[in-house]
């Protein structure tokens, strides 16, 4: 189970970003007080929480309901979360962990941010939905396994809340540049874990593999 709750933690912090997601909150809250940036950041965080959550208990049986099987999703999973690991690599924004320029111009004619783009799709993102519903199967439904991936999903949302409420801090520390190096070596980690995930789909859709 141990290695299970560490990958969960890799898998979900790479995903959700923490360090990442500053510059693009800070840019979105540009000129709000502080009041304010904390009233978002807590608001965006709550809302992804709920959105992940419900990927987390209730992901697996939409996939059954679906006629999809846990080693296809696996594979799927995994290809996304390795093109979301390759924008991650060359710092660019796709709508797989940000927004488009269309959704950008529509954040900014927004009052409110902490629903679209914060929680989603900022927060919780097509890679951190599907990361959720991985690493639930991968817990083979043992209680204590399911109870720690989602313990492990709260911390790493705690990290992200954490992060935006010190959002003016890091900006100033580590700048654009300074986030972007991060962002591109917890690429490199995904990148390997979603080949991880291709390989176990791999192995449960042919035993013989």
């Amino acid at each position: 189970m141990a290695e299970t709750l560490i990958q969960a933690f890799v898998a979900l912090f790479v995903t959700l970003d923490p360090i990442g997601q500053v510059p693009i909150f800070g840019a979105l809250t540009h000129g709000d007080s502080r009041a304010a940036q904390r009233r978002t950041a807590v608001r965006g965080v709550a809302l992804a929480a709920l959105v992940l959550y419900a990927f987390a208990v209730g992901g697996t049986a939409i996939l059954d309901w679906l006629g999809v099987g846990l080693p296809a999703f696996r594979i799927a999973g995994g290809i996304l979360l390795l093109l979301l690991a390759v924008d991650m690599l060359f710092a660019r924004h796709s709508g797989l962990r940000a927004t488009t320029a269309s959704e950008e111009q529509e954040a900014e004619e927004r009052p409110d941010i902490s629903v679209f783009p914060l929680a989603i799709p900022l927060i919780a993102g097509p890679g951190a939905m599907t990361t959720v519903v991985l690493m639930m199967g991968r817990s083979s439904g043992d209680p204590w396994a399911v109870a720690g991936v989602l313990g492990v999903l709260a911390l790493v949302l705690g990290l992200v809340l954490l992060a935006l409420l010190l959002a003016g801090p890091i900006n100033a520390l580590l700048g654009i540049t300074g986030a972007n190096v991060i962002t591109r070596v917890l690429g490199i980690v995904l990148a390997a874990l979603a080949v991880q995930f291709v390989l176990d789909g791999l192995r449960a859709a042919f035993p013989l593999l």
